[in-house]
């Protein structure tokens, strides 16, 4: 006798409202940030097809935004994706969905199908009215009455009343709707603060709001004290358990995991392409490829190794000029789809690949010229394939949606293959978009269209592209070799290996190619030397940061608490406090990390800061090395690293050789069971910090980021630093922590350090050390030594061979510069020194001293 899966209990609620423009996405998203700010793991579903406000929920909670849509995935999968999403990020305390228009409004002539009210009876769960009370007093009661009684089954636990007045306002509305025997769960005054700007296509996406992070703590606060938060759990704890399976990637593809590498897929994210369902990726992932985000505003090229594009959603046309204006990145796009790179395109991918939009040149993959128009296009779309397509063979048929102001205009009186090119699709026998095979390879490698599918539905999809993906990326062509263009070398044996580390757990001090991986460059400086070994910049705190540590002292009799600076440290990079870990600097957070998460294999990408390696092996972890060397610059190819290790470190910008590596890059090292820890120490260095992993609304499921305020502040006797990452893997280093390791005066630093003026101070810092870095590379290109191009640290790594197979470190001590040794990181040797960047008085006399040791050593 086989049973099904046992009953999953799942508190959660649905926010519904009578129509559009009564406040849903600012109250849901509120209550999803207030119920977080109480230490609960919440996740943000959405019903329909919107991408916008699900950022908003990602940002609230931390975990990525998902859509529950029963005409884009059909009825059956409704409740298996609502329980997926309630533990893809860890397990959820309760989950939060957000309505679509008003309660029963769903697709046009379907009978309330896809509405609000169909999904909450899918997922048996109550409904959290909100109610616009602006403009209606006791009229609200016969509001809520027709809702709860219009159709039977649909269960109002409560109502929010939104925008309200004076108190005799709310005395006359309350009576009204709690004569109906729905109770009010919270009256929200009227606030300009709580709503979110909208353009041309509703709200504006998260990402593009440059206080989005804010706007959600303030809705967070107001929520917090206008609404019965205890109230609504008791709602969602009264949602019924639910009997149904998650849905799972892997089992809706159907198929096992391509074994091998990973081809990569560019997936095109930044604040033009903010439109994707999560699961999407998830199904890439499950297909046996690794999707890797880039910005087409920014990125200068496609990832490296990119075997399949895909552009999303967003908004090309508000960020046309930008777009343009990375010809860069266009050329290369143009020349990998023309070369028959697997490519789909959703809306804003089919304008960026168009000619122009607006007039602005775009990547010109596609013969259209995009431009806005009057009406806005809107709506559930049934779709089918004219013939057969990257997506699909011919006949196949898929649900979708169309979401745009936007026409193209297609060129025509061509004769090349592209004049007798066919539909993308044919949206309710409309044709739309195009498929092309521009490389000749007969099949079409090129889907570009305006329809949005979510591929949880429609599976095969993601089956068929990855399958082309898997044939582009094995092909011995010249189109796969190395897949597209890129500034970086293929990677070789020589640029970038594996190696194990050979030395026995208990050997910390050293391994059996001599590295002493305990050796910092406090010990080559020696009194009377100029030290150019450490990277603290300067050698006392400023004096508004001393006094708030001297401030602390009337309360050392107390032991430390650490939730202030938690709250400081999680609003400065816009995650929950439960992401965020204090640390007594960072060489505590390499040892938590080694004790608090247990591997099969480590992997350390070196050469770099040796200090994680050594914690690692002294706890008894297998430790490997994947070693990047000059060649290629030092830099990171995720595709190089090997899949088996289930923790693998970096640095980023890396000690000692300043690489910043993109974000992308590391993105791409996650994986299914793997954490990955990113050593951060030297970020606050980087003006903007621009390819940190700590951006508003990341997604740090599996990811650690490791920090330090040690080298800006001046406080590395105070050891202060901390952890922000995935708050299941931030639990348990915290439950390996000494109690209390971390000091009062480091904590009150931490609050101080994260305010927005210090921030600001550190930004101005960064750009400090940008110019003076740079005169000291031009100094020492004059001496005739070369520095690793392009650091973005306080330091530079110097390769003095030029000056003889040996160390220079003591003829320069004997001119008075401590310099730190290269030999004791893994990958690099005697000749290699790291140069601290100082004042350009400090550099102009170290090239002077290295002018005179040229001179010296050719005399002799």
């Amino acid at each position: 006798m086989t049973t099904g899966p046992a009953p999953t209990v799942l508190p959660r609620f649905v926010v519904a409202a009578p129509a559009s423009g009564h406040g849903k996405t600012t109250v849901a998203t509120g209550i999803m940030a207030a119920l977080v700010r109480e230490g609960l793991d919440v996740t943000g579903f959405k019903v329909g097809p919107d991408y916008i406000d699900p950022g908003f929920h990602a940002l609230a909670t931390g975990r990525p935004g998902r859509n529950l849509d029963p005409f884009l995935c059909g009825e059956d999968l409704v409740e298996p994706l609502l329980l997926h999403g309630a533990r893809a990020s860890g397990p959820t305390d309760v989950a939060v969905v957000e309505g679509v228009m008003g309660l029963f409004d769903g697709q046009i002539d379907g009978a309330g199908f896809a509405s609000t009210a169909h999904v909450a009876a899918l997922t048996h769960s109550p409904v959290v009215l909100v109610l616009d009370v602006s403009h209606l007093s006791r009229t609200a009661g016969a509001i809520v009455h027709g809702l709860t009684t219009f159709e039977p089954g649909t269960h109002i636990g409560g109502v929010v009343l939104n925008k309200a007045s004076s108190e005799r306002h709310v005395r006359e509305v309350r009576a009204a709707v709690e004569s109906t025997g729905v109770p009010v769960l919270g009256v929200i005054p009227r606030d300009a603060g709580v709503g979110a700007p909208s353009r041309h296509l509703g709200l504006v996406p998260a990402e593009e709001l440059d206080g989005s992070a804010g706007l959600v703590a303030h809705l967070a606060q107001r929520v917090s004290e206008h609404v019965d938060l205890p109230a609504v759990l008791r709602i969602a704890h009264g949602a019924p358990p639910l009997t149904g399976a998650p849905w799972d990637p892997a089992a809706a593809l159907g198929r096992p995991p391509v074994p091998g590498p990973r081809p990569v897929v560019a997936v095109a994210g930044g604040r033009a392409f903010t439109f994707r369902y999560a699961e999407t990726e998830e199904l890439l992932y499950a297909a046996g490829l690794a999707p890797v985000p880039f910005d087409p505003l920014r990125s200068p090229a496609l990832p490296d190794g990119t075997a399949g594009l895909y552009l999303g959603g967003g908004f090309p046309e508000v960020h046309a000029a930008e777009l343009s204006g990375n010809a860069g990145l266009r050329d290369a796009v143009r020349a990998a789809v023309a070369a028959g790179l697997p490519t789909v395109a959703e809306c804003a991918g089919l304008l960026y690949l168009c000619e122009s939009v607006d007039g602005h040149p775009m990547v010109g993959a596609v013969p259209g010229r995009a431009a806005m128009g009057p009406s806005l296009i809107l709506g559930y779309r049934n779709a089918v394939a004219p013939s057969s397509s990257l997506l699909g063979a011919a006949g196949t048929r898929v649900t979708g949606h169309e979401f745009h102001r936007t026409t193209v205009a297609w060129a025509t009186g061509r004769t090349d293959a592209v004049a007798s090119a066919d539909p993308a699709w044919l949206l309710d026998g409309r044709s739309d978009g195009i498929a092309l095979d521009p490389a000749g390879t007969g099949t079409p490698t090129v889907h570009a269209s305006y329809l949005h599918t979510h591929w949880a539905g429609h599976p095969g999809l993601a089956s068929r592209f990855a399958d082309a993906v898997h044939a582009f990326a094995a092909a011995p062509t010249p189109s796969s070799a190395h897949l597209v263009p890129s500034s970086a070398k293929p990677p070789t044996p020589s640029s970038a290996h594996f190696v194990p580390s050979s030395a026995a757990p208990s050997q910390c001090l050293g391994d059996a190619d001599g590295h002493d991986l305990l050796h910092h460059g406090d010990r080559d400086v020696q009194r009377g030397l100029v030290d150019l070994a450490v990277n603290v910049r300067r050698a006392a705190p400023p004096a508004w940061l001393a006094d708030v540590i001297a401030g602390t002292i009337d309360g050392l009799g107390t032991y430390p608490d650490t939730r202030q600076a938690r709250q400081a440290l999680a609003a400065r990079h816009g995650v929950d406090p439960s992401c965020v870990l204090p640390t007594s600097g960072g060489a505590e957070a390499f040892t938590l990390v080694a004790r608090g998460i247990a591997t099969r294999q480590a992997l350390v990408v070196h050469p770099q800061f040796t200090e994680p390696e050594a914690a690692l092996r002294a706890a008894g972890h297998a430790v490997g090395r994947h070693v990047l060397t000059a060649d290629h610059g030092f830099r990171l190819d995720p595709a190089a690293v090997p899949a088996q290790p289930d923790l693998v470190v970096v640095g980023n910008p890396t000690n000692p050789t300043g690489v910043l590596h993109p974000a992308e890059a590391l993105r791409a090292l996650r994986g299914d069971g793997r954490v990955l820890v990113v050593d951060e120490a030297f970020m606050d260095a980087v003006p903007g910090e621009p390819e940190s992993l700590l951006q508003p609304g990341a997604d740090l499921r599996g990811v650690l980021v490791l920090r330090s305020l040690t080298k800006t502040w001046g406080l590395a006797g105070l050891r202060a630093g901390y952890v922000v990452g995935d708050p299941a893997l931030v639990a348990r280093l915290a439950a390996v922590q000494p109690p209390w390791s971390v000091s009062t005066p480091a904590l009150a630093a931490m609050v101080a350090c994260s305010s927005p003026a210090a921030v600001a101070e550190a930004d101005r810092a960064a750009g400090l050390i940008t110019g003076d870095r740079a005169i000291l590379v031009d100094l020492l290109t004059e001496t005739g030594l070369t520095a690793v191009p392009d650091s973005a640290a306080p330091f530079v790594l110097v390769d003095t061979s030029d000056l003889g197979p040996g160390s220079i470190r003591e003829h320069l001590a004997a001119r008075g510069f401590a310099v730190r040794r290269g030999e004791t990181f893994p990958g690099l040797g005697p000749t290699w020194i790291r140069v601290a960047v100082r004042t350009p008085d400090v550099s102009a006399a170290l090239a002077g001293a290295l002018t005179d040791l040229r001179r010296s050593l050719r005399a002799s």
